[in-house]
């Protein structure tokens, strides 16, 4: 039985057959440069990911048409690459029985590098260092109401920190960056910056759905983790009696922070601190996408695959100094 990641370390130049036990992620209708339809299918375990091409005259192309994201298949066929990408063939598939799922569960569910009670505890610390009591409040009532879905969510479903816990892994990396950062800019007050680290993604853990497959809910769709977040946050902060002035500084950072209109924000960052919130977002995600691709890629390649958010492969190999 192989992972993603072995497969992906066999020859390039010879067609190696192979069986795995992967999740269908997603599986989306595309169409190519003739109009003729065909099936853009993602699967996946913890090792990584690798998409398949299905065309109408394929025998599976009524299986992944109405198959449900986050079933788990047995697939064998043998590999294979398409414009330099890894995508291998799939002669025979079937579904992964109920009885055998939990046996599989440890190779197939990508989890956050650092430990889940690790990051919950040190989370807590960023959330002491908070000295105004309202604000400090809030981001307590806000975060309890949705804790067991902040713990899981991962942080995108497929931009950065996209697997289980990656949303409290983002969100703590940024409470360290905001901390270190925090001294060098007078201008920006601790408290709200810190605050709006920690609530700016929470909309997240009402947006996303699924174990093994993330995937938009109901609410994620028609609202957004913007508005959601924004939603949450509000409502905690009137229970927690947060000033008007606050509450509509907080409010900012939450919808301001993906800092340009066309990648979600609601409005453009205009105070100091949402400025910063959305800075060190930016950063921690770019940074999320860099440390993955360092430890996905392969130790024999120079460059990791493609990295939709850097436009860029990576190059993974350390800098040599001469001796």
């Amino acid at each position: 039985m192989n992972t993603v990641a072995e497969l992906k370390e066999l020859p390039k130049d010879q067609k190696v057959p192979y069986e795995a036990v992967v999740v269908l992620r997603k599986s989306s209708i595309r169409k190519a440069r003739n109009d003729s339809e065909f099936l853009m299918v993602e699967f996946g375990d913890k090792s990584g990911v690798f998409h398949y091409i299905c065309f109408g005259n394929s025998s599976h192309y009524q299986l992944f048409l109405n198959a449900v994201e986050g079933t788990i298949y047995r697939v064998q066929g043998s590999t294979d690459y398409y414009q330099n990408r890894f995508s291998p063939s799939i002669t025979h598939i079937e579904k992964v029985h109920e009885s055998e799922v939990q046996r599989y569960l440890d190779r197939l569910v990508e989890c956050a590098p650092i430990p889940v009670k690790e990051l919950w505890t040190e989370l807590q610390g960023f959330i002491a260092k908070i000295n105004h009591a309202p604000l400090k409040e809030t981001v307590n009532s806000a975060l309890s109401e949705l804790e067991k879905e902040f713990k899981t969510i991962p942080g995108a479903i497929s931009m950065h920190h996209a697997y289980r816990s990656g949303l409290m892994e983002h969100t703590v990396r940024m409470c360290r960056a905001c901390v270190s950062l925090l001294p060098l800019y007078d201008e920006v007050d601790p408290d709200l910056a810190l605050a709006g680290v920690i609530l700016h993604d929470l909309g997240k853990a009402l947006e996303y759905t699924g174990d093994l497959a993330t995937t938009k809910s109901r609410l994620g769709h028609l609202h957004g983790h913007v508005v959601l977040g924004y939603r949450q946050t509000r409502r905690a902060a009137i229970k927690a009696g947060l000033s008007e002035d606050l509450l509509d500084r907080l409010e900012h950072i939450i919808l301001s922070h993906q800092g340009e209109l066309e990648w979600g924000a609601a409005v453009k960052a205009a105070t100091p601190e949402a400025v910063f919130v959305s800075m060190v977002d930016n950063l921690d995600a770019k940074m999320g996408m860099v440390q993955y691709a360092l430890r996905s890629t392969p130790e024999n390649q120079d460059f990791s695959d493609y990295v939709a958010g850097l436009g860029a492969p990576l190059l993974v190999r350390k800098p040599q100094y001469p001796a």
